[in-house]
C-alpha cells in the first residue's frame, strides 16, 4: 500500500478548547487504523491550551529592550522571545534566531498569524506530554496504536519557503538509525540518521493549511514508521548547538 495523507478540516474554535475531543469529532467518519500517524499543528495544540499572549500586557525587561534595539523589534515582542527561548544565537532585522524546545527557530517559534491583532501564540507548554496523552487516549478509546506528531513549519537554511518540523511526538520512533548499513556501492554509512518524525511532519505540512484552510490536522497512512509504546524524550530529536554544523559553521 502506498503512503497517503488525509487532511482533516476543523471548525474554528475559541482558545482553551479540548484538543482530543476536537480531534475525534473532526474525523467525520474517518476510521483510524493501526499504524496511522496523526500530525497536529503545534499552534492548534497551543490554542487549545490558551497559550496566547496579548502584547499590551507585557513589560519589557532591560535585556528585551536591548534585543529590540539591535534587531528592530517591538520591545514587548522581544520580551516574549526571551521568555520562550532556551538560547539566543543572533539574528537580523525583525528576526532573532533562537533555540526553543530543542528546535532552532526564528523568534522562538512565536507566531502572529491566525490570532487577533496584538496577540501572539506560543508553542504548547509541554508538547511531549500532550502528544503522549493523545496517543494513550486513542488506544484506550479505540484499541489501536497510532503515532502522534505536533508539527510546526520552519525555514531551512538557504532555501525558499517552509517545511515541517516535529515539535514533539509520541507512539513512533522519531529517528531511524541506519549507521552501519551499506550504500549502493557497498560503502558503510557512518553518520546517517533518518529524521522520521520531521520527515512525516513535512509530508503532512504539504497538505495542511498555513492560512485560512482550517486543516490543522492530517492523518498519514501507510508511512512505514515504527510504532512504540515507550515515551519519547526531547533529546532524541535534538542535538546540542555545538554539534550543529550550521551553528558551528556560522559562528566560526
Amino acid at each position: 500500500m502506498s503512503l497517503s495523507v488525509i487532511p482533516i478540516k476543523v471548525e474554528k474554535k475559541n482558545p482553551g478548547f479540548d484538543l482530543y475531543s476536537s480531534l475525534i469529532s473532526s474525523l467525520n467518519g474517518l476510521v483510524l487504523q493501526d499504524g496511522d500517524v496523526i500530525v497536529i499543528s503545534s499552534k492548534y495544540a497551543a490554542s487549545s491550551e490558551n497559550r496566547l499572549v496579548e502584547l499590551r500586557g507585557v513589560r519589557p525587561s532591560p535585556d528585551a529592550s536591548g534585543l529590540s534595539e539591535s534587531h528592530q523589534l517591538d520591545p514587548k515582542f522581544a520580551e516574549i522571545i526571551l521568555r520562550e527561548s532556551d538560547k539566543v544565537f543572533g539574528g537580523v532585522t525583525g528576526f532573532v534566531l533562537t533555540s526553543a524546545d530543542g528546535v532552532l527557530a526564528p523568534n522562538a517559534g512565536i507566531d502572529k498569524s491566525n490570532v487577533k491583532k496584538g496577540t501572539v501564540i506560543l508553542y504548547p507548554d509541554e508538547p511531549y506530554h500532550t502528544a503522549e496523552q493523545i496517543k494513550r487516549k486513542i488506544f484506550l478509546d479505540f484499541g489501536i496504536h497510532v503515532g502522534i506528531i505536533l508539527a510546526d513549519s520552519r525555514l531551512m537554511p538557504a532555501r525558499a519557503g517552509t517545511t515541517g518540523v516535529a515539535i514533539s511526538c509520541a507512539g513512533l520512533e522519531p529517528i531511524h538509525d541506519i549507521r552501519g548499513q551499506k550504500d549502493l556501492d557497498g560503502n558503510p554509512l557512518r553518520v546517517t540518521l533518518k529524521a522520521t518524525a520531521d520527515n512525516l511532519a513535512s509530508i503532512a505540512n504539504h497538505q495542511m493549511g498555513e492560512g485560512a484552510e482550517s486543516t490543522p490536522i492530517a492523518v498519514v497512512r501507510n508511512s512505514g514508521a515504527r510504532l512504540t509504546m515507550r515515551k519519547i524524550r526531547q533529546d532524541e530529536m535534538a542535538i546540542p548547538s555545538d554539534q550543529c554544523v550550521y551553528i558551528r559553521g556560522f559562528t566560526k
